[in-house]
């Protein structure tokens, strides 16, 4: 039985039928499992998934830059969480943080001429996970499916 579903409930709550909850539990106990197969994989570079996600932010980045509360929201990361992501790479010198010359309120993360070349390097071990734990599982079909699915759960997250 589910926590919290009895007949006692009311007819507000919408409970999942087998389908639905098939879709739920699969998406649930796969997703921790792949990130933590690209972050074994991507270990052997030097780099966490999470310092590899704030590289390609920031080498996707005009100039290389980005103002520390946008890469924040980039990341799912709060300020401080931001701060603590940031603190091993700057250690590191893949990247720095720098006062914005529009607004000397801002700080800006910039990505070093170093830490582009980290990311180059840890590239095609990162995209031969991807690869091998995703993409090559799955036919066209299944990946335009799967980019239609998650655009479209991205969409209403952004819209809330």
């Amino acid at each position: 039985m589910i926590v919290g579903h009895s007949t006692a409930t009311t007819n507000a709550t919408r409970w999942l039928n087998d389908r639905e909850m098939r879709a739920w539990r699969s998406y649930v106990e796969t997703r921790s499992d792949l990130d933590a197969a690209i972050e074994s994989d991507l270990r052997s570079t030097g780099l966490s998934l999470g310092d590899y996600q704030v590289l390609v932010f920031l080498s996707e980045a005009p100039e290389r830059r980005r103002r520390m509360c946008d890469l924040a929201d980039d990341l799912q990361l709060s300020p401080s969480g931001l701060t603590r992501r940031l603190d091993g790479i700057v250690r590191r010198g893949w990247v720095e943080r720098i006062g914005s010359d529009d607004d000397r309120r801002v700080m800006l993360a910039a990505l070093t001429d170093e830490g582009l070349a980290m990311l180059e390097s840890a590239a095609p071990t990162h995209v031969d996970s991807v690869r091998r734990h995703l993409v090559d599982l799955l036919d066209d079909d299944e990946l335009d499916a799967l980019a239609r699915i998650f655009g479209k759960i991205r969409t209403a997250l952004d819209d809330a």
